[in-house]
């Protein structure tokens, strides 16, 4: 007997409804089971209910817009938020991050870009990242299976994007990491030379750690190249 493939529920939050059915025909034969919503209100009870595997959320939305939904709803819901605006500002892009959003995208839509981004969020919950074993480096202890961080036995808490970069550093500590390996990992696709999604990440990720950005002795800029996790500290 043929075993039927995994459907991935997404929800998908935006109120331009041509574009929203475009995207769920898009994504429908490519194993996503798509529902829309168009009222950043209604989202986040259906976010919190549904508890979907993915949501897709437009920034600019009827009732609260897609900043306000992430940052009320990422207390409750794991799931991968990969967020859209139609400005392709760098704040907008800060200010998702620190909502909780996973991922950000401008519009217009690339249909092929967002399913290889949702496809690499989803991948991170495999069984194989639930099996590993920590990771210690130094007095930091990252935790793949319980999706934990701690520093010197003290909680750490961080969204899921910044758990994931830190994740992916952790398994190459002492190895410095291309903005091409990274972006490669964390959204699926080659670096464009453009994106400044990771460096933010490792701003926002080094504040979490409490690392100086002055002076970073646990995520170690190489110049030109990338960054590096220290085994120092």
């Amino acid at each position: 007997m043929t075993q039927e493939p995994e459907l991935h529920r997404l929800l998908l939050v935006e109120d331009d409804a041509p574009l929203a059915s475009m995207v769920a025909d898009f994504l429908t034969p490519h194993g996503f089971q798509v529902g829309i919503e168009g009222n950043g209100d209604t989202a986040v009870d259906r976010i919190t209910e549904e508890n979907p595997d993915a949501v897709v959320l437009d920034v600019n939305l009827p009732g609260r817009d897609g900043f306000s939904v992430c940052q009320l709803v990422r207390a409750t819901y794991r799931g991968p938020i990969i967020m859209l605006t139609a400005r392709g500002e760098e704040i907008d892009e800060v200010l998702g991050l620190e909502a909780g959003a996973d991922d950000y995208m401008s519009k217009p839509v690339r249909p092929r870009v967002l399913l290889a981004r949702l496809r690499s969020h989803l991948r991170r919950s495999s069984p194989a990242d639930q099996e590993s074993k920590p990771i210690t480096v130094g007095s930091l202890v990252v935790d793949a299976a319980r999706r934990s961080v701690e520093i010197d036995g003290t909680a750490v808490d961080l969204t899921t994007a910044e758990f994931d970069l830190l994740n992916l550093l952790a398994k190459h500590a002492g190895t410095t990491l291309s903005r091409n390996d990274i972006h490669q990992e964390i959204h699926g696709m080659k670096y464009d030379g453009l994106d400044r999604s990771i460096d933010l990440r490792v701003s926002r990720l080094r504040k979490r750690l409490g690392d100086d950005p002055t002076n970073p002795q646990r995520i170690k800029s190489v110049r030109g190249v990338g960054y590096m996790l220290s085994l120092e500290p």
